[in-house]
């Protein structure tokens, strides 16, 4: 009897030194995931290589080949009001980060109290946060709950910023020809947050906020990047397009038709003083190349040079970083979402320290910007620009990159996604229920079904900036700019946008506007700065009667 008394003992013993060793375990298989989000900013739609375009990324690329591309995702169509939503999971509207009729709200005001960002969030849960470049928000980073930050509040020179700040502390303005680039030391600041986070804090998950200012004007590259670009910008905008469009289609992006050209859509805002600043060789409409004169050539030319030599050293930068997750074995575990904040701008405007002539195009002395005639390349297929709420505003490029929870190589997905939805998947990965923290509910879902699969959700996604307005609702969107009548589409059949059904189905416009009105009814609720103004913004199909 002893002897078997012994033997269960032991056999106890054995179980539940057994069971601790489980427990024990458990914390370490379940860790949650690392999440990086790369933002750029101004990028068009297809100006990755994984996207159709020829600027070389082979660091964006590999993400994509070893993980998702969507191709239905979208942003806001502008920087400050993306950024709102990317940090906070709200439509800016919502939370007084943009304006709308009824909603006095816009970049210069400050979030509603209810609207935190993720970092408060996942402090709860014990990861760590940590943001390198690009702001454009209320408040300081830190003191919005990232531990540690660089930001870069000067996007003007990227060659010698201004202002700039780390930990929330100003720091001393960058003189000219020290070696400083943006680009360059936004990544340098992620890799040292990196650094630190595996020195320090190795059993924590950590949250990467990288947000580069490029390629938005002014177009400033490093001389040995523009000089690697040689003369592929030469052959013009137009046949660029079309081949853009050829490597689209067989890399299965998008299908149907290549949206046309709209030569009377030049920038969104008139400054007559640029056009003179820049002089002959600046154009400011998407005209026939050939129309072009040689200076004027020579001129376009050098502007789309800068601006791929500027997503070029983003990529490399990238790549810097993704070493820096191999180093710290945290490549595996850790999620890498990158997106733009809106499509490529029109935009011609000179800022900042103005337009040297003279100076080398790309240096410090000058500024330039993209312009229509290139914007409409790089957001090809689809129609308009920045801050349209058209495809070509605000439909962007977004991998994701995570070999431990996404099984998907290199698969597309035709799921349409919107900027809101990243913080609810940030949550939904972190093990934070997202319908029980917000005083708001957020407007967007989870991606993570759609990690593992096509998932067609009937979501609405609503979009109002500077009068540009939309609603996508399924496969169908109905879209108006500024003053114009309402358009509607359906993007499973078309998804450039070419095929206006407004006229012939005047119920689905009366419906879908309805239903974007009443999602605004519900933004009017909430945000923080309410207009009592009875600004009108419905605009109905011409002959509707």
């Amino acid at each position: 009897m002893k002897q078997r008394d012994s033997n269960l003992g032991h056999l106890i013993t054995v179980v539940i030194a057994a069971l601790f060793l489980i427990v024990g375990c458990t914390p370490k298989e379940v860790k949650p995931p690392n999440i990086m989000v790369i933002m750029a900013d101004d990028l068009g739609f297809s100006d990755l290589g994984c996207y159709g375009g020829e600027i070389e990324t082979p660091n964006l690329d590999k993400l994509a080949l070893a993980g998702l591309r969507f191709t239905q995702f979208n942003n806001t169509g502008r920087c400050w009001p993306s950024r709102a939503s990317l940090l906070t999971g709200y439509y800016p509207q919502q939370i007084g980060r943009d304006n709308a009729p009824g909603i006095d709200g816009g970049g210069g005001k400050d979030r509603a109290d209810w609207a935190v960002m993720v970092p408060e969030y996942l402090e709860g849960v014990g990861y760590r946060s940590y943001h390198s470049g690009k702001w454009h928000m209320d408040g300081m980073p830190v003191e919005s709950g990232f531990d540690r930050s660089y930001f870069l509040g000067d996007q003007g020179r990227f060659f010698s910023p201004q202002t700039h700040y780390e930990n929330d502390k100003k720091l001393p303005p960058v003189e000219r020809g020290t070696g400083y680039y943006s680009t360059v030391e936004i990544a340098n600041k992620t890799i040292e947050y990196l650094k630190e986070h595996d020195i320090d804090f190795t059993d924590k998950p950590f949250f990467s906020y990288v947000a580069f200012s490029a390629p938005h004007f002014p177009l400033h590259a490093l001389p040995e990047d523009i000089k690697a670009i040689g003369d592929r910008y030469a052959p013009g905008w137009e046949q660029l397009r079309n081949k853009r469009w050829e490597r689209i289609k067989e890399l299965g992006i998008v299908n149907g038709e290549l949206s046309d050209v709209e030569p009377q859509i030049g920038p969104p805002y008139n400054f007559p003083e640029a056009m003179e600043i820049l002089g002959e060789g600046e154009v400011n409409r998407p005209v026939s190349w050939e129309t072009l004169s040689p200076e004027q050539k020579q001129f376009q030319q050098d502007k789309m040079t800068i601006h791929a030599a500027m997503v070029e050293r983003m990529d490399k930068e990238i790549g810097r970083i993704i070493s820096q997750l191999k180093e710290m074995d945290a490549l595996e575990n850790t999620l890498i979402v990158f997106l733009s904040d809106n499509g490529a701008s029109a935009e011609i405007m000179v800022r900042d320290d103005s337009h040297d002539p003279k100076a080398v195009r790309g240096s410090a002395s000058s500024y330039l910007t993209l312009g229509p005639g290139w914007s409409t390349m790089c957001n090809a297929p689809f129609r308009r620009h920045k801050t349209w709420s058209h495809e070509g505003g605000t439909c962007t490029p977004f991998i994701a990159h995570w070999p431990k929870g996404i099984n998907a190589r290199g698969e597309l997905r035709q799921s349409h996604g919107h900027i809101t939805d990243i913080v609810p998947t940030i949550l939904d990965l972190a093990g934070i229920p997202s319908d029980k923290k917000q005083q708001v509910a957020f407007p967007g879902q989870s991606l993570s079904p759609v990690f593992e699969q096509e998932t067609n959700w009937e979501h609405p996604i609503w979009y109002y900036h500077e009068g540009n307005r939309a609603i996508r609702v399924g496969d169908w969107k109905l879209v108006a700019a500024k003053n114009d009548p309402w358009e509607l589409y359906n993007l499973e059949k078309d998804r450039t946008e070419s095929n206006n059904l407004a006229d012939s189905d005047p119920n689905k416009v009366i419906a879908m506007e309805k239903q974007w009105t009443s999602m605004l009814d519900e933004f009017r609720k909430v945000t923080p700065y309410k207009n009592t103004g009875k600004e009108k913004v419905s605009v109905t199909i011409k002959n509707l009667e």
